[in-house]
This record gives C-alpha cells, structure tokens and sequence, in this order.
C-alpha cells in the first residue's frame, strides 16, 4: 500500500499544479545545466584522495621543510617541539614528588569524593601555594586524562617544554663573555639521563644541552625530576639533524669531541677542553652513531677498570665536564 500512497501524494500535486492561474514556470535552465559536463578530468596528482597526489604531497613537504624559514635556514617563528604535547602525571607518590621538586606545572586535576590523605593534602598546599588551579573533577574525567594510568584520584598537568635552537647556546656563551660549553646527547633515549646531564651542565658550566628531535628522550617530568631543578637555568636545545647541528658548531669554530671507548686520547689529555667545545655523548649500550663519529673532530675515552665494561650516560657526562671545568680554571679561560 505504500505505492498507492505515494501515488496518491502525487496526484494531489498535479491537481495543485492544474489549479494555477497564469503560464507555468519552467526550470530555469537548471536541468540542462544539470547534464553538462564538469570539464576535463583533473590529474591524478590534482585530486587530493588519489595515491599519486599522496605521494606529491609528501615529497613536497619533505623539500620544503625550509620554505618559511628566515637566514640561513632558521624558522622565523619560536624554534620549539612539535611533537611533544603536555603531559599528566598520574598518581598520588608522582605528583607530590613533582610539585616538591618544583617541576612546572598547569593544573591540578583531583578526582571528586575520593579519600584524601597527607599526600593529597600536601599536593593541594603546595599547587596552592604557586597559585595553580586546582580542578575537581570527576573519576571518569581523570581516568580519560590519564588515559587509564593507575592514578589514585590525583594528576597533575606539566606544560609542553619550548626547546631552544643549538645556535641559542652560543648566543647565551657570548652574552656571558664566556668561552662555549655545550654538551650533545646521541640517541640517549632515557629521561633520567638526561635530567642527570642537565643537572651536570648546571654544575660546571656548561652553556646548554642538545638533543636530536628523534630517538632521544625528551624535557618529560622525569628528565625535569632528575635535574633537581637545573632544567629551570641550562637551555635544551633540539636539532632536527644531530650531524647538521655539530657541522654548524664546527662552522661557528667550535670543537666538536666525542666520547668513545675505543678513543683516540685520554680526557684527561685533551689540551683543548678549554677553547669552544662541544662533548657528545653516546648512549651506553650503542655508544655514538656512526655519523656523529664520523663529524667529531676526535674522539676521547674515559680509562675505566676492565671488569667495568662501560659508563651511562649521566656518569660519562658528569665526569667529562668535570674534567673539563677543572682545565678551564687552570688556564682562567671559563
């Protein structure tokens, strides 16, 4: 019956259409508009879901990567990651700890109705007492934010970090009037490693850290824990080529050494630990890639027992920095 109803809908519309008075209007035009083509059809590298303009697509943006970029390939805006988002810390230990540590924060999220103990207590004093907002919020809205981390009703939001730009380090060396120290991490991947160099580059004097942007660890909560605050006075920088970084360094004359256990000297002998230096340091299981090697202008080792097959990279920085703030004091050249 459904066809003699719709049959009969129409036919209530032709009665309508006859009860007009006048000539009828036609369409306009529309119809034969309708039926005219659309024109050539467009390349394939012109329509955007095609695999070939895809494939355009990528290659162009892998050439372009210095389109907008200002003098000497250096981006006009804020040099500062864009892979990394905030972070939440998740759990009522982690979050007290961080606020203790004075790590940056956004927010604090604490879940409605739950039991608040001298740990949760203390993280609301502390938030308070930097005048961070404090949300109540719902368990479920902490399960999403954490996104299913054991969190005990408690998380705290730390902002994305802005990395400065390698050549950032010299500029921060020449402001001071002081001879360069930079020290560059080579697929180190852990944040505790890192933090702990950060925390040695405070100590002796460095003018900042490099990271390369991939395979590396980041400024994450527990690389800003380990520093013990340093993170807040030594600039992180990240390169988007490690190799680039360093040839830019040599360019600006910078020394680049790489510490490596089958070195060429000893630390202790080199001589040139008080002109513009950059250390690199390699992750302790791969040591430095094959690239970074091959840019250093020479390699050292640190002399350790043969029982002891190797140094992290926390260890192998602090000591190389000591070494060589212990050179600049003899010669006066800091």
């Amino acid at each position: 019956m459904a066809g003699g109803k719709g049959g009969g809908l129409g036919g209530r519309g032709n009665k309508a259409g006859s009860a007009r008075k006048g000539a009828m209007k036609g369409s306009g035009g529309q119809r034969a508009k309708s039926l005219e083509g659309k024109g050539p059809t467009p390349k394939a590298t012109e329509r955007t879901k095609h695999p070939a303009a895809k494939r355009a697509a990528a290659a162009s943006r892998a050439k372009g990567t210095t389109a907008g970029a200002g003098r000497g390939g250096r981006p006009k805006v804020p040099y500062k990651a864009n892979r990394q988002i905030s972070e939440l810390i998740a759990g009522r230990n982690s979050v007290v700890e961080a606020l203790r540590a004075e790590i940056p924060a956004v927010t604090l999220y604490i879940a409605a109705q739950i039991d608040i103990d001298d740990r949760v207590r203390e993280s609301i004093n502390l938030a308070t007492q930097r005048a961070l907002p404090i949300l109540e919020v719902s368990r479920q809205e902490v399960d999403r934010l954490t996104d299913g981390a054991i969190h005990q009703g408690v998380a705290l939001q730390i902002p994305q970090y802005t990395y400065a730009h390698p050549d950032d380090l010299i500029a921060r060396a020449q402001d001071a009037g002081e001879t360069p120290l930079i020290i560059a991490l080579d697929g180190v991947t852990d944040p505790r490693n890192l933090g702990a160099v950060i925390r040695s580059a405070a100590a002796f004097g460095a003018h900042g850290v490099v990271i390369p942007e991939r395979r590396s660890a980041g400024m994450t909560a527990g690389a800003w824990k380990t520093s013990a605050g340093a993170a807040a006075r030594i600039p992180v920088a990240q390169a988007g080529n490690l190799t680039r970084a360093l040839e830019g360094y040599q360019k600006q004359g910078l020394l680049v050494v790489g510490l490596a256990g089958g070195g060429a000297m000893e630390l202790a002998d080199l001589e040139a630990g008080a002109d513009p230096l950059v250390l690199v340091v390699g992750a302790e299981d791969k040591g430095l890639s094959r690239l970074v090697m091959q840019t250093c202008d020479l390699t050292v080792r640190i002399p350790i027992a043969a029982a002891t097959e190797s140094l992290n990279a926390g260890v192998a920085a602090a000591i190389s920095l000591y070494e060589v703030a212990q050179r600049r004091n003899k010669t006066g050249r800091l």
